[in-house]
């Protein structure tokens, strides 16, 4: 299935976006801020492709211009959400981008192409998000989206094991 907004596309994953995937998740910028390490190789671009990234509902974002894969958007379901919060019928919105594409509203429209998805095509009453409490652009694309505050937990960093206060926000389909 693919899902079309103004600027981006998002299709389900292919092996061929390896190299793609690489250039920007290997950022030390992108993963840490998302709980997960920088990528090491293409070949490893390609396992997480097959596995992780083959997840129903987990998207490859693609710029409409030019065909570039730039992130990845997607919805975790009700016990495999990283969120205890995540009911049945709802889901868990995560989503990233390249750091070059950082401010131009890429996540923001790959977001609000996969929540309307979710609202319409999927059913879903909830949609769940959430960031570390310094990851301000996350953050910002959430508000964009219309999430609202729902709570702060305190956690230990996947990465480093520190502890790190994730904020908990939630949208609402509306009536």
């Amino acid at each position: 299935m693919e899902l079309i907004g103004n600027r981006v596309l998002l299709r389900p994953w292919s092996v061929e976006d390896a190299e793609e995937l690489f250039r920007y998740a290997s950022s030390e910028e992108i993963g840490p801020m998302a709980g997960w390490p920088p990528h090491q190789s293409v070949e490893e671009n390609r396992e997480i492709i097959r596995t992780i990234f083959s997840a129903p509902e987990t998207y490859a974002i693609v710029l409409r211009e030019s065909g570039e894969v730039v992130g990845s958007v997607g919805l975790l379901a009700s016990g495999v959400a990283h969120s205890e919060c995540v009911a049945e019928g709802e889901f868990e919105l995560g989503f990233w981008v390249g750091r070059p594409l950082w401010g131009r509203g890429i996540a923001t429209e790959a977001s609000q192409v996969l929540l309307n998805h979710c609202f319409e095509d999927l059913g879903s009453c909830r949609v769940w998000a959430s960031h570390y409490d310094y990851n301000h652009a996350s953050a910002r694309v959430q508000t964009k989206c219309g999430f609202t505050y729902h709570h702060t937990e305190e956690q230990s960093h996947p990465l480093t094991n520190e502890a790190v206060q994730v904020v908990y926000n939630c949208v609402e389909k509306q009536k």
